[in-house]
């Protein structure tokens, strides 16, 4: 199929592309990468009567590593993320979650501000947001506002942006801790396919091997990506030994919500939840120099 008749405009700065949205409401659509809204429009799953394309907005494409914080503007390649060492050393998440995404193809025209705006419960940079409790700048002719990402991400494709708002940029936080590991790893029939099932872990570790940070999320298997604040607080002042770790992922996996489908049941799915949540937090503890 082809996607239904629309209008296209080059926005050249911020403000035209959220003047264009002011005026046109729901009816407008924003394009960087296209990765995500291209297929659904081909299918006429949506019908935009206006694409605003944010491509050749200088401003929205950069990467700023600051002290507490990295700043990354919506429009930065995906490709870009991945292969900036200096962002891998202050938020190395990123860079596990982005070996996941797609292919090298998909990744070089994708936008990491695409992916988080597109909100897919599967993918794996709202997974990593959501874990690291990310921080969305969404602007509009009236001006700016900050979300996080647990008020952010509202339901399956569906953010807390209104229409007249464009991303901006997203803060990814830099934890302190020196000893700090993380994992990211996933489910799925092909790599580069949609995850069944995807998890995420980032902790850190004192000088006795005892957590003193953690944070873990599962994708795949609710309506937003799941992060588990409570049951990561569990972790805290452990050794992360065995028991400890099976009853904080197995606790996890019982609070999803998953679907079934053709390649996989709500059961399946959950034990996989379990199985990878222990596994991502295990991952971690060893790349914070915990393992044993």
């Amino acid at each position: 199929m082809k996607s239904a008749p629309f209008e296209y405009l080059r926005a050249d700065s911020i403000a035209s592309a959220c003047e264009a949205l002011r005026r046109e409401g729901d009816s407008a659509k924003i394009i960087a990468g296209g990765q995500s809204l291209v297929p659904i429009m081909a299918m006429r799953l949506v019908r935009p009567s206006l694409l605003v394309d944010i491509n050749e907005i200088a401003a929205l494409k950069f990467i700023a590593v600051e002290r507490d914080a990295v700043r990354i503007g919506a429009c930065t390649r995906q490709a870009l993320v991945e292969r900036d060492d200096a962002l891998a050393s202050r938020v190395p998440l990123l860079r596990q979650a982005l070996a996941w995404v797609g292919h090298v193809q998909t990744r070089n025209r994708g936008t990491l501000g695409g992916s988080i705006v597109h909100a897919d419960p599967c993918a794996e940079l709202p997974l990593a947001a959501q874990v690291l409790g990310a921080k969305m700048v969404l602007r509009s002719s009236s001006g700016a506002r900050t979300l996080a990402a647990e008020e952010f991400f509202t339901g399956p494709m569906v953010t807390a942006t209104d229409s007249s708002e464009c991303l901006e940029e997203v803060h990814w936080p830099v934890w302190s801790e020196p000893r700090t590991g993380c994992a990211f790893t996933e489910i799925a029939n092909r790599h580069g396919d949609f995850a069944m099932v995807s998890a995420a872990c980032q902790l850190a570790l004192d000088g006795e091997g005892r957590c003193v940070r953690a944070a873990f999320g599962l994708g795949g298997v609710g309506q937003t990506p799941l992060a588990f604040p409570r049951l990561a607080a569990r972790l805290l002042g452990t050794k992360l030994d065995e028991a400890v770790v099976k009853s904080v992922a197995q606790d996890a996996a019982a609070q999803t919500e998953p679907g079934s489908d053709l390649f996989a049941t709500a059961d399946y799915r959950r034990h996989l939840a379990g199985v990878l949540a222990a596994r991502v937090i295990r991952a971690a503890q060893e790349k914070a120099g915990g393992g044993k």
